[in-house]
This record gives structure tokens, sequence and C-alpha cells, in this order.
């Protein structure tokens, strides 16, 4: 029709103010940051001036013994802190979760606060306090254990290349165990009721309900903490740093790539910092961090929609 008039849609001016300050914040302290640590992996100090190199960093950092053997160390105990936290944390987590959303459970509040405290404790507190509990000299490990008569297993667990490791690990399962727990605790409470009667009708309580009602329906939450787990621990380095310091003993054995990147960039005792060497560590980690958060977005999140109401 020649006499339509068409119908403008008003721009919603209000949306762009609301969204402007976080994103200036998140411009600032975030994106300029990370395009400025990308950048400064692509120079080199040469008689120091900054000289554009373009990948030699890289090339030093994969190819040269000196940086290959201790990023390859740093990549994998950074690897087993991330599967620690994966067949440890996550599992306890749904675990209380489940027991946390039956209704014939009493004090369910003050279980759920007693669980989530130690997230808000500081990384310096947990890590000075665990460092003492399991000292063989002066912790009180050794003498709990010998009360109930296991005194046979204890072991500095702190100070051995074989344990240092995973005994951190546990430290931070222990720490965070209250996030995936309340996370997937707020998906349990989201499943309407009609589902969970339904099951009961057809004769589907206790356990069996859990593995064939409620676990498909939670799927999405177990991925989005999956990924959150991920991305968390390989930023970690506050835990490692607190217990064992920037050297991460004994001998590199519990050395991620947070403290890897720390002596690099910063420098330690005799070591000097070189800050293009550093934001190279920098941008490896940015790359894997993006790979894994690629491969959840584009292969595990697309599956697991079918199970989201």
């Amino acid at each position: 029709m020649s006499n339509a008039t068409v119908i403008r849609r008003p721009v919603r001016w209000h949306i762009l103010v609301f969204l402007a300050p976080a994103v200036l914040v998140y411009t600032a302290v975030m994106i300029i940051p990370l395009f400025g640590t990308l950048q400064l992996s692509l120079f080199r100090a040469v008689d120091r001036v900054p000289t554009f190199v373009g990948f030699d960093n890289f090339r030093t950092l994969f190819g040269d013994p000196r940086w290959s053997v201790s990023f390859w160390n740093a990549l994998w105990n950074n690897t087993w802190f991330f599967i620690i936290h994966m067949l440890v944390q996550n599992p306890i987590g749904i675990m209380i979760a489940a027991l946390l959303s039956s209704s014939r459970l009493r004090f369910r509040a003050f279980y759920r606060t007693a669980i989530f405290v130690p997230t808000i404790l500081s990384f310096v507190i947990v890590g000075f306090i665990w460092k003492l509990m399991l000292s063989p000299l002066w912790g009180v490990a050794p003498n709990m254990l010998d009360f109930v008569g296991l005194k046979f297993l204890f072991a500095p667990w702190l100070g051995k290349e074989e344990y240092a490791l995973t005994a951190l690990s546990l430290i931070s399962v222990w720490q965070f165990v209250g996030i995936p727990m309340m996370l997937i605790y707020a998906a349990m409470l989201s499943i309407p009721d009609e589902v969970i009667e339904a099951a009961e009708m057809d004769g589907i309580t206790g356990m069996a309900q859990f593995w064939k009602i409620k676990l498909p329906l939670i799927l999405p939450s177990i991925g989005i903490i999956s990924i959150l787990t991920f991305v968390g621990n390989f930023n970690a380095f506050d835990l490692i740093y607190a217990a064992q310091g920037a050297l991460a003993g004994p001998n590199f054995s519990t050395d991620i790539l947070g403290t890897f990147l720390y002596r690099t960039f910063f420098g330690f005792q005799l070591q000097l910092g070189d800050p293009n060497m550093g934001a190279t560590i920098a941008s490896m980690m940015f790359v894997i961090i993006l790979a894994g958060v690629c491969v959840y977005l584009f292969a595990i999140q697309t599956r697991l929609r079918r199970y989201q109401f």
C-alpha cells in the first residue's frame, strides 16, 4: 500500500547509558591490558631499546631448553591441578548439593554456611594455616592421625615432590567446594515440582531419582561449573605462592603457569625480570584458556541445551 506508514521502533538509548560504565571499566581493566600484553610479547629489549621481533619470544619459549622445560613442567602441573578439581571438587560439590536438597535433612542452612565459609577466606590465610597444620615439626596433623591410630599414614606432604602438588590441590578443593555446591543446589531447587512429583508417581525415588531425573536436568549447570573451574585453575597463583613461595618448591614440583609467569615477569631473588618473556607466557595462558572456553561453547554447550527448560 502506498499510503502505508512505516512504524519505526524507538532507539533504546537508556540501554547504552546503563551499559557504558561497565563497558568502560571492563575495557580499562581487562581489554587494554590484554592487548598491551599481546603487544609486549612481540618485542624484546635490545640494548635497552624495545625492538620488534615478531614470534621470536614464542620460539624461544618452546625451543630454548632453559625455557621450554620450565614451561612444560608448569603446564603439566597446571593440568594436574585442574584434573584434581574436576575429579574431586565438582563430584563432591554435586553430592553435597544432592544431600542438601533433601527435605528430610535437618540444619541444612548451617551445613550450607559451614561449607561455603572457606571460599571467602584469603588465599594467604588458607595457605599459611594449612602449611602450619601439615608441618611435621609443629603441625597438628601428625597428632590428629596419631589420636586415631593412623600416624603411619602421615608424611611431609608439602615437602615431597611427589605429594606437594596433589596436597595443595586438595587444599584448594577444600576451600572452593562450596562454589559448585551452591550452584548445583540452586539448579536443583529450580527443577519444577511437577517433574519430581511425576517421578515419584512412577516409583522413582531416592538415588534413582537423582541419577535418572535430577542429574540430566542439571547438566547445563555442571557444564558451566566445569568451564569456571578450568578458567579459575589455569589462572591460579595465590595459593601456590602463599604456601610454597615464588619458587614453587620443592624443586619446582608445584610450579604452575601463574608462578612461572610471576618469576619471569617480575624476577625473583637473583633472577632478573623479563617483561617480554613474561608477556609471552601470559599470552600462552590466554591462548590455552581461550581454546578451552571455545571447545566448551561450540562442542559441549550446544549439546547440553537440550536439557534446559
